[in-house]
């Protein structure tokens, strides 16, 4: 989270983050997108799929259901 707070102080540029592969379990992907958000992160790449049938990136894949979630949450940090 450190690297989103100083490339936030030090470029104009959008700061975007990719928990999924940072982390590369599912269960640790949200949480990781509420502290990157916290931190002054832009935007997200986040692995999601219909199914977990998926060929590649089953570990750190989201379900539709855990990306409404992580959606709404991102909103309510955003607005606080």
């Amino acid at each position: 989270m450190k690297a989103v707070a100083v490339f936030r102080q030090r470029t104009h540029l959008p700061v975007i983050v990719d928990p999924s592969y940072a982390v590369g379990k599912r269960e640790l992907v949200i949480p990781v997108a509420k502290a990157a958000v916290a931190c002054g992160a832009d935007g997200f790449i986040i692995e999601y799929h219909h199914t977990r049938k998926s060929v590649s990136d089953v570990p750190q894949a989201l379900s539709l259901e855990d990306m409404v979630n992580l959606v709404h949450n991102l909103r309510l940090i955003i607005e606080s």
